[in-house]
């Protein structure tokens, strides 16, 4: 029998002073109500009440637990009150993981947005490219760019990442502008270490192309890869929301710019949708829509 439904019934009988009207009161036999009376005096190997034909009496041992289970069951119910709360008002730690790349000036802007429209959640924000056991590492949320998301997760796309090949104006002045895949043997490449970019599948007309880029320098972070590439140490192929204000501003170009290179996918991934809490909610539902507005800002598609 279910303990903390014996401890009720166990109180309601005293406060009564009866087990008919406490049955009554729960909804539930008199006998269902001395089952678990006698329930709870086994699991705490104590008599706690005494019964005659016309009254009861709380033994001492019953007078002991009646006082510090109230106390019990009070905590219990705040507990509960607050999980309720925070399914209904953000609050409260907002874990999250994403990919290294995000550490740009317009995440950092969208986090600051948030936390002012939701003061009472704390973001605790872990940027690293591998990938998270959200259950293990006690994540709320994970930004994943991925062709094939994990099924044992609940997904919702957020946005198709376009990647790019881009290199400085400084580069291609001195090392040459490529103009089919073939010609990237002859240059060098800033690529990363957490997955192989050294041939990378790009389409032309509906058909497959592989090219082959050699590595100059290897990196396991992205903004690292991107840093290398402004200042003219290679190619880099990186995804198009770290390069939209270098793009605009010349400061970086894309090369190959004629071949469409395969999108992927950024999902927020989470546990459970049954009881998805509110600090989750919105914030994915916040980050949707900055997204939608940036597209609209640099003219893309929605």
């Amino acid at each position: 029998m279910d303990l903390l439904t014996s401890i009720r019934v166990f109180r309601q009988v005293v406060m009564r002073g009866s087990f008919t009207k406490a049955a009554e009161d729960l909804e539930m036999s008199t006998a269902m109500a001395s089952k678990h009376v006698t329930n709870l005096e086994q699991h705490v190997q104590a008599r706690l009440l005494m019964r005659t034909s016309r009254r009861l009496h709380l033994t001492e041992a019953g007078q002991m637990y009646f006082d510090e289970s109230g106390h019990a069951l009070d905590i219990l119910q705040q507990a509960g009150a607050n999980a309720s709360s925070g399914a209904k008002q953000p609050k409260g730690t907002l874990k999250i993981t994403a990919p290294g790349w995000m550490a740009i000036p317009g995440f950092a802007r969208w986090l600051a947005e948030y936390h002012a429209l939701y003061p009472e959640v704390m973001v605790h924000l872990s940027l690293e490219n591998r990938r998270v056991d959200l259950v293990t590492e006690g994540y709320d949320l994970a930004l994943r760019v991925s062709h094939d998301p994990s099924p044992s997760l609940i997904v919702k796309p957020i946005e198709s990442i376009n990647f790019f090949l881009v290199a400085s104006p400084e580069y291609l002045a001195k090392y040459g502008t490529p103009q089919q895949p073939a010609d990237l043997l002859n240059h060098k490449g800033v690529l990363p270490t957490y997955t192989n970019l050294s041939n990378v599948v790009i389409h032309m007309d509906k058909a497959e192309t592989e090219f082959v880029l050699p590595p100059s320098v290897l990196t396991s972070d992205s903004l690292m890869n991107y840093q290398l590439a402004k200042v003219g140490m290679g190619l880099a192929y990186l995804p198009e929301p770290v390069l939209f204000e270098d793009l605009a501003n010349g400061s970086l170009v894309r090369v190959l710019a004629e071949y469409q290179y395969e999108p992927v996918t950024l999902y927020a991934a989470y546990i459970n949708r049954q009881y998805l809490s509110a600090k989750v909610r919105t914030f994915i539902d916040f980050l949707a829509e900055k997204i939608r507005e940036r597209h609209v800002l640099y003219g893309k598609d929605s």
